[in-house]
C-alpha cells in the first residue's frame, strides 16, 4: 500500500498527459430496441476525478461497465493502456445471506493479500475494527467502506464507483467524498464516479459528466449545473439545490481550463425522430 503524502499537489492534469488512461470515442450500445448509449465520447486522464450524473435510466452505470470492458459497444470504439489496473466498487454486491462471511474473507476471496495489506486498506478507509466482523452485519456506511478498501487493494491507475454513496446518509456521504478524495491523492489515481444524486457533488470532483444516453455537458460542477441541458431535465430549481461539498485538505487541485462544453439535444433517445424505443 502507498504510504499517506496527504498535502502532496497532485502533478498530473488531464492538460498535462498525452494519452489518456481509457478513451470512448463514438460508443452507443443497443439492447433489442433500446438505446442506451448515443455517441459517447469520453476521455479519462491520470490523476482526475470524474463525476457521471443523469436521471434514472440514463446509461450510467452501463457506460461505466463499458469503460471498464464489461460491456460490448455496438458501435464505437474503447481504448485502453495495456495493463490498465481497476479497481471497482459496485453498486450493488450480491452475496448469500447465509453465507458465514468476515470482512476479511471478503478482501481475499478473488485476489490474494497479505494480512498486512488488508489491514492497511481498512485502516485507509478508517474501518480498521472491522476486520473479522460478519459482512452481512455492516450498516450501509461500513459497507462502502470495506468494498472501497477492496477496490484499492489493487493498487488501481483507475478507480471506478458505481453510485458509492449509496445507502448513506448525508453526513456519511460527506465523510464517503472526502475520503474518497484522499484516496485520490494517495494512490495518483484516476476515479470515474457515479453519483446518484445529482445535487450533491464534491468539490474534489475535477470534471462533471451531465449523461442522458449521450453527454449533454461537461465541465466544472457550479458550471455544468447551470447549463440550459441540466436545468431542462431537473428543472430550474435545481441549481439552487446543488450542495457542492468544499474537500477540506490542502491540495493543489488540477487545472480546469474551460467551462462546460456541450449542448447536444439530450431529450431521450425515443423522443428523438429515428431513434428507437428506449
Amino acid at each position: 500500500m502507498n504510504a499517506p503524502f496527504p498535502d502532496l499537489p497532485l502533478p498530473l492534469s488531464p492538460e498535462h498527459t498525452v494519452t489518456p488512461l481509457i478513451e470512448a470515442r463514438g460508443l452507443s450500445i443497443t439492447k433489442g430496441r433500446r438505446t442506451i448509449l448515443d455517441g459517447v465520447d469520453l476521455a479519462v486522464h491520470d490523476g482526475e476525478i470524474i463525476t457521471i450524473v443523469g436521471p434514472n435510466g440514463a446509461g450510467k452505470s452501463t457506460l461505466l461497465r463499458a469503460l471498464m470492458g464489461l460491456e460490448r459497444p455496438t458501435r464505437g470504439d474503447i481504448q485502453r493502456q495495456s495493463g490498465l489496473k481497476i479497481g471497482y466498487l459496485p453498486q450493488k454486491l450480491h452475496l448469500d445471506p447465509v453465507l458465514p462471511l468476515t470482512v476479511e474473507r471478503l478482501l481475499t476471496l478473488t485476489h490474494r493479500h497479505s494480512p498486512a495489506a488488508v489491514q492497511a486498506a481498512l485502516t485507509e478507509v478508517q474501518v480498521p475494527h472491522l476486520l473479522r466482523a460478519q459482512v452481512h452485519g455492516l450498516s450501509g456506511g461500513e459497507m462502502q467502506r470495506v468494498l472501497l478498501a477492496r477496490a484499492i487493494l489493487r493498487e488501481p491507475q483507475v478507480l471506478f464507483l458505481d453510485e458509492p454513496t449509496q445507502g448513506v446518509d448525508y453526513a456519511g456521504q460527506i465523510e464517503l467524498y472526502d475520503l474518497i478524495g484522499t484516496v485520490r491523492y494517495r494512490h495518483r489515481c484516476a476515479v470515474v464516479m457515479i453519483s446518484h444524486d445529482p445535487h450533491v457533488v464534491t468539490a474534489t470532483t475535477d470534471r462533471v459528466v451531465f449523461l442522458h444516453h449521450r453527454i449533454c455537458c461537461a465541465g466544472r460542477p457550479e458550471t455544468v449545473t447551470r447549463h440550459p441541458d441540466y436545468l431542462r431535465l431537473f428543472g430550474g430549481a435545481a441549481a439552487g439545490h446543488l450542495a457542492v461539498y468544499t474537500h477540506h485538505h490542502h491540495h493543489t487541485r488540477p487545472t480546469e481550463t474551460s467551462d462546460a462544453v456541450g449542448g447536444c439535444d439530450c431529450t431521450a433517445p425515443s423522443a428523438r425522430p429515428g431513434s428507437p424505443h428506449a
